[in-house]
């Protein structure tokens, strides 16, 4: 576990990131590729539940245990000097008495940000319910010592009427209770993310990759959004990699898969060995 000096130097440096002209903060899913990540020079590493979930063997949205959540964001933390947000879905609770636990769960093994969904079961929790549970979580991870990303599914979940429109309202009523930035996923329309951006009041946060129609991370910056992740996009591309050597052994024996590779010497190295 990290010193609370050492935890509050590191919520200070994630901040200092939605302060600047934008930042890219890449997902992890497990602690060599968040050595891997902090190597290449992000200066900081968000987690990604869909590329947990994946990596045991399970689907994304639910199956997995928070307890196998939490050690694998423990082993994330505690592989890396940077400062690391974590995915914690919709706060692991029914209660905002349990999202607060949550949230205090993960700032104990040294996490210093974390996304909190609005929405469970493919249905968006009604919006004082919401503010009610975001609130819990700014009460467990105070405001300067943890980076708070509050994130709306209003353009994922069916049913909303306007869903732009219920974005902005939730993004407002958010920063309200305390986050500190705003987690849009699932729009990709470039008109759209300029008004949500020129709308919400704190650095919108949307995911790159998770579209069709994929907006590279300058692009994003110009229409104004402050944070990118990428979600499980690493993973995915990392599972892709593997399926498509076991398809080339399988079916030809080549190795092809091996052109570009690291070396198994560098590998060693940059884990230390």
């Amino acid at each position: 576990m990290t010193t609370d000096s050492t935890s509050a130097d590191k919520a200070a440096a994630l901040l200092a990131l939605h302060d600047g002209p934008g930042f890219v903060i890449p997902n992890a899913w497990d602690a060599g590729t968040a050595r891997i990540l902090e190597q290449v020079g992000f200066p900081a590493i968000a987690t990604t539940s869909a590329g947990i979930a994946w990596s045991c063997g399970v689907p994304d949205g639910g199956p997995l245990d928070p307890g196998t959540m939490f050690e694998r964001i423990a082993s994330i933390v505690a592989a890396v000097g940077v400062p690391v947000s974590a995915d914690l879905e919709a706060g692991y609770g029914a209660t905002p008495e349990e999202v607060g636990a949550t949230v205090a769960r993960a700032a104990a093994l040294g996490v210093v940000g974390a996304n909190i969904e609005d929405a469970a079961d493919g249905e968006l929790f009604e919006i004082e319910v919401a503010v009610e549970r975001l609130a819990a979580a700014r009460w467990a991870g105070p405001k300067g010592s943890f980076v708070l990303n509050a994130r709306t599914d209003a353009f994922f979940v069916p049913g909303a009427p306007d869903p732009f429109a219920e974005a902005v309202e939730r993004a407002a009523r958010y920063v309200e209770a305390g986050a500190d930035c705003v987690f849009v996923p699932g729009v990709n329309d470039e008109a759209t993310i300029r008004r949500l951006a020129r709308e919400i009041p704190a650095p919108l946060n949307v995911v790159a990759g998770l579209t069709a129609d994929v907006l590279p991370a300058p692009r994003l910056f110009a229409l104004g959004v402050t944070r990118v992740s990428v979600g499980g996009s690493l993973a995915r591309a990392a599972l892709t990699a593997v399926e498509r050597a076991g398809r080339e052994l399988l079916d030809s024996g080549t190795l092809g898969f091996l052109d570009g590779a690291v070396a198994y010497a560098e590998v060693q190295r940059r884990f230390g060995g």
